[in-house]
């Protein structure tokens, strides 16, 4: 008997590495342990001399301006949000306001601890570049004091060589704005609350008066009029409004500054269900019915207990829109879109079971159920669980996907399969052997021996992988398309 071996493939790293950068901090609000130490300490600054304030916040001023961008004015907007821990009725002068507001701002650096699982898309703007170059957006999971992570961004360019140049970031990172009345479709909305489970007669009136495009505004003052014909006392009418809210909440919009630089920019958690963690965010360009693009991610949300997949879309990277996923599919963890629909409808791969890789369809993006297995354990490296890697990268030969597995010693590698373009549902092709593993450079980090990714791109006929190293820092491999191909199974 005649034994055939199968064509092994392996990608070739190239670099450079982005290890966690600590200089990068953003200003961010303070909160004490308690409202009466919040008082004290506004009764400390209230207690001191004008010319004590002066001297201190010029101190903290000179300090702080060369790390931050209007230092002074987020100190007074600060101000505004906690004056009503001053129980004098009279004003104070702009310069305590601000000292006042400097005692309830901190720096938190959202990279000191790792900057990792990477998704990389083409950049929306490709002008100015030599011949066979390629921009690219480079989306990181940023990982700071306390566990929280983040979104950080930086930005590239791939040569007609497949090198890769990074562009130095700027040093003052930022948040955006919340976009502060956001608007809402009535009948999506509606159909959000009843995946919910949040559903009753007082439901029915607050949508009722709502039109068929509402802002928030709308909602709270339909809310605030229904609650005062009901029975304060009634429990029911509560978690109905509380959970009408927390949607709204849940659903909203960001924007950064016109002038800022993609590298300045950092998705900051802002809601309870991401209190812990903007989790692993699968960048997608997603190709519209009408032409148009859509960059979208799916992320996963952590409020420290629960992780909750869900969306996030942008046309430019300036305005962000975050949204809640519904269904019985909406769990665990790597969910992940492909760039297009396919025989109209949308098609997402997913881990339902912290095991297998599915894959399931919709007629609407914000809902999901019905999975299937598509993928399995097979190999010794993968025999614990599988996973995605980002989103399908649709080539001639079908939809080539990324993957991981893990093996003994929770050992992650990364690997490859491809469905067929037409029938995703077929499996047509499988790597037998790990296209990527953990190194002994790559070994140690926050959690040793991973080697993990959020998405590749295609360049010509190679394929760009950004990877993370442990759970710490992000490296470049690539791999000829044409290799990997011809090494499926």
């Amino acid at each position: 008997m005649t034994t055939i071996t199968p064509t092994t493939v392996h990608a070739k790293r190239i670099g450079p590495t982005l290890t966690p950068d600590r200089s990068r901090v953003l200003m961010r609000p303070f909160y004490p342990s308690t409202d009466d130490i919040a008082r004290r300490i506004v009764a400390r600054v209230l207690a001191l001399s004008d010319e004590d304030v002066a001297r201190l916040l010029s101190q903290v001023l000179g300090e702080f301006e060369d790390r931050h961008e209007q230092v002074e004015n987020f100190f007074h907007n600060r101000f505004a949000q906690v004056r009503h821990y001053l129980r004098e009725a009279w004003a104070t002068s702009s310069e305590r306001q601000a000292l006042i507001g400097a005692h309830f701002t901190h720096e938190y650096s959202p990279e000191s601890t790792a900057l990792f699982n990477p998704s990389i898309v083409p950049h929306p703007d490709q002008t100015g570049l030599p011949k066979g170059a390629l921009r690219f957006i480079l989306s990181l999971r940023a990982t700071g004091e306390g566990h929280i992570s983040s979104i950080t961004f930086r930005t590239g360019i791939v040569s007609a060589q497949h090198r890769i140049t990074l562009t130095a970031p700027v040093p003052f990172a930022t948040e955006p704005e919340r976009v502060p009345n956001p608007a809402y479709e009535q009948a999506l909305f509606a159909r959000k609350l009843k995946e919910a489970g949040v559903q009753n007669d007082f439901c029915q009136r607050v949508l009722g008066q709502l039109p068929e495009a509402f802002i928030l505004d709308d909602l709270h003052h339909v809310l605030t009029a229904e609650r005062r014909q009901m029975d304060p006392a009634d429990a029911t009418v509560d978690r109905a409004a509380r959970g009408i809210l927390l949607l709204a909440e849940s659903n909203y919009e960001v924007h950064f500054a016109p002038g800022s630089r993609v590298s300045q920019r950092v998705l900051f958690p802002s809601t309870a269900s991401q209190r812990n963690g903007i989790e692993d965010a699968r960048f997608v360009r997603f190709q519209n019915d009408d032409g148009s693009v859509t960059y979208y991610a799916t992320y996963t949300a952590y409020d420290g207990k629960i992780t909750l997949p869900q969306l996030l879309e942008t046309p430019d990277f300036f305005h962000f829109k975050f949204s809640t996923l519904n269904g019985p599919a909406v769990q665990n963890k790597g969910m992940a879109l492909f760039p297009r629909k396919i025989n109209g409808h949308y098609a997402m791969l997913s881990r339902q079971d912290d095991e297998n890789i599915l894959l399931m369809f919709s007629d609407n993006i914000h809902f999901w159920d019905a999975p299937k297995v598509l993928l399995s354990p097979a190999q010794p490296w993968e025999f614990i669980k599988m996973g995605n890697c980002g989103s399908p990268i649709e080539t001639e030969a079908g939809w080539l996907v990324l993957s991981h597995g893990v093996g003994a010693m929770r050992k992650y590698c990364l690997g490859a399969f491809l469905l067929d373009l037409n029938d995703p549902t077929r499996v047509i092709g499988r790597l037998c052997e790990p296209l990527l593993s953990p190194n002994e450079a790559e070994r140690e980090g926050y959690v040793p021996n991973v080697v993990y990714t959020c998405g590749a791109l295609l360049h010509g006929r190679e394929l760009i992988i950004p990877y993370a190293m442990s759970d710490y820092a992000t490296s470049f491999a690539t791999v000829s398309l044409d290799e990997l191909l011809s090494a499926m199974e």
